[in-house]
């Protein structure tokens, strides 16, 4: 039974906050757990990138903009810089299309389509520990499976962990794999509700498998690939941590770094390690001014190709 227009009127009436503090009063709990835990460690990092501190003598030296000077300079932090980039490319690119092409698949109407997702999705409940911990073992030069079926077929056991070229390669596919079940969640969701009608129009008019795929479907997919490309690249400069931690520790060495030294893993060396708290300090505050100009030229350049479809 539906209710009088003036009964749903004067509900939604009482539901309106007649002053201010109430709803800062329900907020608060939130905000308050966001400052202790986010806003005020973040300050106090900003504020030690202008120090050379020393956690264990806790002493600390102003030196203004000497620590994000002497990174910008070192020819091991821009090394380091380039692979993260060249890291942060390939495994979002592969891995976005990895996983929408694994969805599209995986959205057709065939017998055991449950479990064939489910064996899909299935990665995404490891955490990066554990993922990097069954890689480490696959691809061990002495006992692991790739390498025995290598020298049982072609008689060659790689050094996976030795070589720079491998060692890099086996980080960025460790860490598409890592990613694809989250990727292919998101992607599988919105295949399953694209529009049945527009996608029969095009095959009626005589569109190919492919033209449909990439002229009718892969427009309507933008949106959720612009989320997706957004979420994917700040996984990829700072949930590598584990992987890299556990397959390579950063290495092999190569040139001025480790060939697997990515940003995260070398703030973590320096600050935890090296205890040099304020280069750290400072290299925290350069990752958030990438991530936030990456954030603008997201916005600015790649939501003019997203599709709304309406």
């Amino acid at each position: 039974m539906l209710k009088p227009a003036s009964t749903t009127a004067n509900t939604e009436a009482n539901a309106v906050f007649k002053g201010t503090a109430m709803p800062w009063l329900f907020l608060l709990p939130s905000l308050l757990i966001l400052a202790v835990f986010i806003y005020l460690p973040a300050l106090q990092t900003l504020r030690l990138a202008a120090y050379k501190a020393n956690l264990i003598l806790g002493t600390e030296r102003f030196v203004g903009i000497q620590n994000v000077t002497e990174l910008l300079l070192s020819p091991a932090y821009r090394q380091v810089a380039l692979q993260t980039l060249i890291f942060m490319v390939l495994t979002v690119s592969l891995g976005l299309l990895f996983s929408l092409g694994l969805a599209w698949l995986a959205s057709r109407p065939v017998r055991g389509s449950k479990y064939y997702r489910l064996l899909l999705i299935y990665p995404y409940a490891l955490s990066p520990a554990i993922a990097g911990t069954l890689w480490l073992f696959m691809f061990n030069p002495e006992i692991g499976v790739v390498n025995q079926l290598l020298g049982s077929l072609f008689n060659v056991k790689p050094r996976w962990l030795d070589d720079p070229i491998l060692a890099f390669s086996l980080v960025v596919v460790a860490a598409i794999w890592k990613g694809l079940a989250y990727n292919i969640v998101f992607y599988l969701a919105s295949i399953q509700n694209l529009p049945g009608d527009v996608m029969q129009a095009a095959e009626i008019d005589g569109a190919t498998p492919a033209q449909v795929f990439w002229r009718v479907a892969f427009p309507l997919l933008t949106p959720i690939t612009f989320f997706l490309v957004f979420t994917n690249i700040i996984s990829a400069l700072f949930d590598s941590f584990a992987l890299t931690d556990i397959l390579t520790r950063g290495g092999p060495y190569f040139h001025n770094a480790g060939i697997t030294t990515f940003l995260v893993y070398q703030l973590y060396q320096d600050g935890f390690v090296n205890f040099k708290s304020g280069v750290a300090a400072a290299q925290a505050a350069l990752m958030l001014v990438l991530v936030a100009f990456i954030t603008f030229m997201q916005f600015k350049v790649g939501e003019k190709r997203v599709h709304y479809g309406g």
